[in-house]
């Protein structure tokens, strides 16, 4: 395979060839996956698959957040490229969010978490009743 010849595309062959290492400490991947796995960013991103989104709707669907982590969700999502932020030019200023069509494929597969956690939670309170049911250490 022929070299690239500019930096450039030097190192846009070099990024296209990473990959995410979410074992390594030092890894900036372990930080998407902090905005995705967080109890907030799988809820909103859940409810984004029904579509478009204003701040208050995602506020009241998302039941227990609060304005400042809704917000610093949405931002982790946005920048991740999960999220898109579409600020419609009216006054009042008017803000709605959607996913992208990356946001979507992960949606679609944390919602068959939470659908799993749904159907399962039965069995999972009986684990938590009778003290996780695995072996305890001596």
């Amino acid at each position: 395979m022929p070299q690239p010849k500019t930096l450039r595309a030097t190192l846009a062959a070099s990024n296209e060839a990473r990959r995410g290492e979410l074992m390594v400490a030092a890894c900036p991947s372990r930080a998407v996956l902090s905005h995705v796995t967080s109890r907030w960013g799988v809820l909103v991103l859940v409810v984004l698959l029904d579509g478009m989104h204003r701040f208050s709707e995602l506020r009241r669907e998302v039941g227990g957040v609060s304005e400042k982590m809704l917000a610093q969700t949405l931002d982790a999502l946005v920048g991740d490229g999960f999220v898109l932020r579409y600020a419609h030019p009216v006054i009042p200023p008017r803000v709605e969010y959607s996913l992208t069509p990356m946001g979507r494929e992960l949606a679609l597969r944390l919602a068959s978490l939470v659908d799993w956690i749904e159907e399962n939670y039965p069995r999972i309170a009986e684990a938590r009743a009778a003290g996780g049911g695995g072996a305890k250490a001596a």
